[in-house]
């Protein structure tokens, strides 16, 4: 399956914060409204990719959601990170 342009976004935003780099999965899952991104990596980069007080994921967040289309009738993108650490 060929990657989408936001993959790609998100998989070069991602990678440089990565220890792991290769354990880097991202699945796109589209529901009704929303075109959800789940970032999935190594449970010892689950921290770094979140950063303190959540940081990191929140610039990754309003990156990737702005790239949107503003059109009625386009789904939102959301962008989600998989914390294993639980």
């Amino acid at each position: 399956m060929a990657e989408t342009d936001i993959e790609s976004l998100i998989r070069s935003l991602v990678i440089p914060l990565l220890k792991q780099p290769q354990a880097l999965s991202i699945t796109q899952k589209d529901d009704g409204h929303y075109h959800r991104y789940i970032i999935d990596v190594a449970p010892n980069d689950v921290g770094r990719l979140i950063g303190r007080q959540g940081h990191v994921a929140a610039a990754l967040r309003t990156i990737v959601e702005g790239t949107q289309s503003r059109r009625a009738n386009s789904k939102r993108v959301r962008l989600l990170i998989n914390d294993h650490r639980h």
